[in-house]
């Protein structure tokens, strides 16, 4: 005879049954977003990865995560691959833009930002300079 597994018959005070709270969507000792990016593009072999703290400088995000591809191919896949791998670890994208031509691909993760682009895009718009200010050189600046 198979063994019964017993059930919680707890109840509320008016007589209902009470409801177990929900379980949290990510393991307490997940891996951190940060961690899971970094190792998304080093899996795909994205170039001249360059991870940016921008909080002081913008509300939009906390971090931006700026990286490069060899292609409009493999800036899809890399960029693929940090979405597949920020869900699986349960972090949801807000949106995804550029896919479609492969030269940028911006991921919106909440409070990181990731950029995979072509070299010469990259070049052309120079993120890093923009928003790899240091305070005192933004002082200097003013």
């Amino acid at each position: 005879m198979p063994a019964k597994q017993k059930t919680s018959t707890r109840k509320t005070r008016d007589g209902k049954k009470a409801v177990a709270p929900p379980k949290p969507t990510r393991p307490s000792k997940a891996p951190s977003l940060k961690t899971v990016i970094l190792a998304a593009l080093d899996d795909m072999k994205a170039l001249e990865v360059k991870f940016l703290d921008v909080r002081g400088l913008t509300d939009i995000a906390d971090f931006m995560v700026i990286a490069s591809g060899t292609s409009d191919r493999h800036v899809r896949s890399v960029a693929q691959r940090v979405v597949e791998k920020a869900k699986e670890a349960g972090f949801r994208p807000h949106g995804v833009e550029g896919q479609q031509d492969g030269d940028w691909v911006l991921i919106d993760l909440n409070e990181m930002i990731v950029h995979v682009m072509l070299p010469r895009v990259r070049e052309f718009y120079g993120l890093e300079k923009l928003w790899d200010m240091t305070v005192t050189k933004r002082a200097a600046r003013a």
